[in-house]
C-alpha cells in the first residue's frame, strides 16, 4: 500500500498553498488518484482455491498440451523439455514449467515519451493498477445519429488525441481497427504511427504479421532519435491473442510473441476462452483453462529467451448461453476476471485483464453499472493493466469518444476506492476533533480540512458529472451526462491537435513508409 499521506506530506514540505497551487496548474491530475495505485484487497479465491488452479492448469498442460504447434516452434522447444504426444500436441512437464514461473520476469515498464517521460512511466508488478485502452472494435459510434459505422484510421488518431487528454487513462492501446486499410504491413505501421502522433502515453497495440515487428522499431527508433533507442526505453508493448481457444496456437500472433521475445521485447497478449463454447461452463473450469493456456505463453517466451517479460494476461470471457453471445458487463465476467488477477498475482508476475467492456449499445445507465462493477473488481483485484477500460460499448464491438470522456470519471472513482483509506495518529484526527468540537463546533476553517480537501478527496469534472442542485441543474438547461459528454468530447476534438513527432522526422518517416494518416 502507498505511504499514508504522502502527497500532502510533499505538499508541506514544498512550500503550502501556493506551492500546490503551482503544481496544479502545472499538472491537472487529481492529487487524490495517481497511476499505480496498490490494489490486491479483493481476493474472490482462497489460498487452496488458488492451489487447486494452479495444479489442475498444470496438468491440463502436461496431459493435453496445446495443438497446432507450428514448425518453428517445435524447433525451439523440444530439445529444451517439451514433447509432442501422440495426438501431435506440445505438451509442458510440470516440474519444467514450475521453474520457468519460478524463473520468469516479475516486473516490466513501458515508458512514456517527450514532456510524460519519466513522470507518466508505467511499472508493472506487484499489485500496481493502471488503465489502459486497447479492444479493437470494427465500429465507431455515431452520437449524433445513434448508429455505429465502419471504424477508420483517422478514428484512431482521434481517439489517442482525445484520449490525450483524459488523465485517469494511463496506457493508449488500438481501441479500433481502421477497416479500410486491408493490407497487413500498411495496418502494422499506420496503427501504432497514427497513435504516436496523437500522444506520448505508453502504447499498447497488435501486429498482424511477425514481419513487421522489425521495421516498426525502425520508425519507432527514428521517432525517438536514433538506432536502438525503442529497445532501451520501449514506450509500446505489442502482441495479440497466441492462443485460439480451446487449447490450440493461433499461427500469426504466436509468430509474433516469438518475435518479440526473440528480440527481449514485452509480449502483451490476450488470452481469451469463452464459457461454456471454448471453454468449460464452471467458472473454475474456465479459470483452469484460461491459466493453462496463459502458462503456456509464459513457457514458449521463456524456452526462447529466459526472463524476457510478458503480461500474464489470462482473460476469461463469458457466454450467455441463452444465445451464445459474448457477455462483457455482466457479474460472471467481473468476478472471472478478478481471480484470472489473483491467479497473477499468485504467480507474482506482471498480468493484464480486460474490464469496462459493456454490452449496452449507448452510454446510459447499464453502460454505467457494468463499467463500473468489473472496472472495480478488477481494480481492487490489483490488476496491473486492465485493457479495454474506456471508450468499448456493445460487447466490444464499437468504441465511443463520448464513452471514453464519461469512462475516465468512471476510473477516477474506483481508482480513488482503490486507493481505500489510510489510517495513521494524523488521519484519525483526535487532536483535531478536540480543537474543533466544543468551539467553533464545525471543522470548515481548520488548516487540515483545508489540506486534505485536495489529498483526500476526487473532485469530478467540471462540467461533465452534476452536483448542483435540481434548481441550478434546470436552469443550466437540465442536461444529462451522455449529452454533457458531448459536448466536452466535440471540445477536446476541436481544440486538441497535438504535435508529438517533430515535423523533420515525420517527413523522413512517411518517405521511408507507407504512412496513409495526412501530414
Amino acid at each position: 500500500m502507498s505511504t499514508p499521506n504522502r502527497r500532502s506530506a510533499t505538499a508541506r514540505r514544498e512550500g503550502g498553498r501556493k506551492a500546490r497551487r503551482s503544481k496544479r496548474e502545472a499538472d491537472t491530475r487529481s492529487p487524490a488518484i495517481w497511476p499505480g495505485i496498490v490494489g490486491g484487497r479483493y481476493r474472490p479465491l482462497g489460498d487452496s482455491d488458488m492451489d487447486k488452479v494452479h495444479h489442475a492448469a498444470l496438468q491440463i498442460l502436461e496431459t493435453v498440451g496445446i495443438g497446432d504447434p507450428i514448425p518453428e516452434l517445435l524447433d525451439e522447444v523440444l530439445d529444451k523439455g517439451c514433447v509432442l504426444n501422440g495426438h501431435g500436441r506440445l505438451c509442458f512437464p510440470q516440474a519444467m514449467v514450475e521453474d520457468i514461473i519460478t524463473n520468469a520476469s516479475r516486473s516490466f515498464v513501458v515508458h512514456a515519451r517527450g514532456s510524460r517521460k519519466g513522470r507518466d512511466d508505467m511499472e508493472c508488478s506487484g499489485s500496481r493498477v493502471y488503465y489502459a485502452t486497447s479492444g479493437s472494435a470494427v465500429t465507431t459510434f455515431d452520437a449524433e445519429t445513434r448508429t455505429y459505422r465502419a471504424s477508420t484510421l483517422q478514428d484512431i488518431y482521434d481517439f489517442t488525441r482525445l484520449t490525450d487528454r483524459l488523465d485517469n487513462i494511463h496506457m493508449v492501446g488500438d481501441t479500433v481497427v481502421p477497416t479500410e486499410v486491408t493490407d497487413d504491413f500498411e495496418h502494422d505501421i499506420n496503427v501504432p504511427y497514427a497513435m504516436i502522433l496523437g500522444t506520448e502515453k505508453p502504447l499498447c497495440f497488435a501486429f498482424r504479421k511477425a514481419t513487421s515487428v522489425r521495421p516498426a522499431i525502425e520508425l519507432f527508433d527514428m521517432v525517438l532519435g536514433g538506432e536502438g533507442r525503442f529497445a532501451r526505453e520501449p514506450f509500446a508493448i505489442f502482441g495479440g491473442c497466441p492462443i485460439v481457444s480451446p487449447l490450440r496456437f493461433g499461427r500469426s500472433n504466436l509468430e509474433v510473441m516469438m518475435e518479440a521475445s526473440r528480440l527481449g521485447l514485452t509480449s502483451d497478449l490476450a488470452v481469451a476462452p469463452q464459457s461454456g463454447a471454448t471453454a468449460p461452463a464452471p467458472l473454475a473450469g474456465i479459470l483452469a483453462q484460461v491459466i493453462a493456456e496463459t502458462l503456456a505463453c509464459l513457457a514458449v517466451v521463456n524456452l526462447i529467451r529466459p526472463g524476457c517479460p510478458m503480461a500474464f494476461a489470462a482473460w476469461p470471457f463469458i457466454t450467455d448461453l441463452r444465445t451464445g453471445s459474448f457477455t462483457g458487463g455482466s457479474a460472471e465476467e467481473a468476478l472471472l476476471s478478478a481471480a484470472a488477477v489473483q491467479m497473477g498475482r499468485y504467480y507474482d508476475l506482471p498480468n493484464s485483464v480486460a474490464a469496462g467492456m459493456t454490452d449496452s449499445k449507448v452510454p446510459d445507465v447499464q453502460h454505467g453499472f457494468e463499467k463500473g462493477v468489473t472496472l472495480a473488481l478488477a481494480s481492487m483485484a490489483g490488476a496491473n493493466r486492465i485493457c479495454e477500460a474506456a471508450g468499448m460499448m456493445g460487447s466490444l464491438m464499437g468504441c465511443s469518444f463520448e464513452s471514453l470522456v464519461i469512462d475516465n470519471e468512471i476510473l477516477g472513482m474506483v481508482l480513488r476506492a482503490t486507493r481505500g483509506i489510510e489510517v495513521s495518529d494524523e488521519t484519525l484526527s483526535i487532536d483535531v476533533i478536540r480543537e474543533s468540537v466544543i468551539d467553533p463546533g464545525h471543522f470548515l476553517g481548520h488548516g487540515q480540512t483545508m489540506e486534505y480537501m485536495e489529498t483526500e478527496y476526487l473532485y469530478p469534472e467540471p462540467g461533465l458529472v452534476s452536483r448542483d442542485p435540481a434548481d441550478a441543474w434546470e436552469k443550466q438547461g437540465s442536461t444529462d451526462l451522455f449529452e454533457r459528454s458531448r459536448s466536452m468530447t466535440q471540445q477536446i476534438l476541436k481544440e486538441h491537435f497535438p504535435r508529438y513527432v517533430e515535423a523533420g522526422v515525420d517527413a523522413r518517416i512517411r518517405a521511408k513508409f507507407p504512412i496513409l494518416l495526412p501530414a
